[in-house]
């Protein structure tokens, strides 16, 4: 069988799935009962100065049947005394000496940062995970995802740290940023030994149209909080891609944002992460998701012939690219299965409002809606929103083209100044059926 323990920045981990800081690690009854249960390391709900929190403070948007699409929260830091925090801690490294146990802390001044990270080690972390990412009360008090933005301020309390710290110090990013890689190389300067990302997102989840306040309601009042679960995964995705690729980090990546089964642990780790780290689909279903989580992944790891998660981490990053790199001779055509589809005239809608009316309807009588391939630039929309699976499948169109990036048409001076101007009969022939 595979062997799925890692080693992240020095920490020795029986498998890669580690709880985020978070409601459920909150306590060393929540962190003890996940070890029970199979979780390999876990992040201490944040660490710091006293705190206030409110109620309520969560709110959700649902997809259909799928509940908790998106999560938000206006929870701060602990608001448990630091003192009980750390002797929990201590508690949970005696009874499971082999799980990794991450302090997260979030401080201000240097003298805090130095007293905090010798008490956390002192209480047998195994590490420390600096959070310059909440987006939400903490910021506004000059921490938290302030720090995260402030390449330069965020440089500064990494190395306070460093100058004090005897375990593996992870740095937290946040999200609420234009170039992630910013802040990474910054918490490299700093001299830290791994990255975390993503934290969660400024929002606002959604505003009671007879109140006239926004969600989750605060005796009346609300304020935007921190957006996670699975909605968030394909930026925490891209922001993973840029900092794994990125040669002046080079550092240990992991990785958090909507993960909630092995597959979206492995699309991490094929991205660069060595652990991933899991809250939202944890506060929805529980604990019991690792046993999924870590057969998955095993049976994954077998199937392809993986003996240990470093063997594949990284492993999409060379497929990877900028768009100037991509082919542009390939292409793809929609083609129906007219024995499944059920003629609900879905892609017809949407391709003929929404993209390149390249699907007609009532040919021959029938209502079974058919390819105009000559229309057709395989933009994928309507196996997107197809209803039936495998109903509607892109097939590659064969052809003799050389593959061609836009880079090799730019040095070729292949590329028109203009593009399909429909004046001079640039854009292809539409027929409507």
């Amino acid at each position: 069988m595979a062997d799925l323990s890692v080693t992240f920045a020095g920490i020795r981990s029986p498998n890669p799935f580690w709880l985020a800081s978070g409601p459920p690690t909150n306590s060393a009854y929540q962190v003890m009962k996940a070890f029970e249960a199979g979780w390999g390391g876990a992040v201490w709900k944040t660490m710091g100065l006293p705190v206030v929190n409110t109620s309520s403070r969560y709110a959700a948007i649902d997809s259909g049947a799928a509940k908790m699409t998106g999560f938000t929260n206006i929870e701060l830091i602990s608001d448990r005394p630091l003192s009980h925090n750390l002797r929990e801690i201590e508690e949970v490294k005696k009874r499971f000496p082999d799980n990794p146990v991450i302090a997260s802390l979030m401080l201000d001044t240097k003298e805090e940062w130095q007293q905090v990270v010798r008490d956390a080690e002192n209480a047998g972390a195994d590490g420390l995970e600096l959070n310059f990412g909440c987006p939400h009360g903490m910021c506004e008090r000059g921490m938290g995802s302030v720090v995260g933005q402030e390449p330069e301020l965020l440089r500064l309390i990494v190395s306070w740290v460093m100058e004090t710290a005897k375990k593996p110090v992870i740095v937290k990013l946040t999200p609420n940023i234009t170039d992630i890689t910013e802040p990474a190389i910054a918490a490299k300067e700093g001299g830290c030994n791994a990255i975390s990302l993503i934290n969660t997102i400024q929002s606002l989840m959604g505003v009671d149209i007879e109140k006239f306040v926004p969600y989750p309601v605060v005796d009346g009042k609300s304020t935007n909080g921190g957006y996670c679960g699975p909605a968030v995964k394909p930026v925490a995705l891209n922001m993973v891609r840029n900092v794994s690729q990125s040669p002046f980090v080079g550092l240990p990546v992991s990785a958090i944002g909507g993960i909630a089964d092995w597959r979206d642990a492995v699309e991490f780790i094929l991205l660069g992460a060595t652990t991933v780290q899991v809250c939202t689909a944890v506060m929805h279903y529980g604990f019991g998701i690792i046993r999924e989580m870590t057969s998955g992944l095993s049976d994954y790891m077998d199937e392809k012939g993986f003996d240990s998660v470093s063997s594949f981490s990284g492993k999409a990053l060379l497929n990877t690219v900028a768009w100037e790199d991509l082919n542009l001779n390939y292409e793809v055509v929609a083609k129906i299965d007219r024995k499944k589809c059920i003629g609900c005239m879905i892609c017809y809608a949407a391709c003929e409002d929404g993209a390149h009316q390249a699907i007609g309807i009532g040919k021959n009588g029938s209502r079974i809606p058919h390819i105009i391939e000559e229309n057709c630039v395989g933009c994928n929309l309507c196996s997107l929103v197809c209803p039936v699976e495998g109903c509607i499948m892109m097939v590659e169109r064969k052809d003799d083209q050389a593959p061609e990036t836009w880079k090799e048409r730019t040095a070729k001076g292949n590329v028109p100044k203009t593009f399909d101007d429909p004046l001079a009969g640039g854009l292809k022939h539409r027929t409507k059926y």
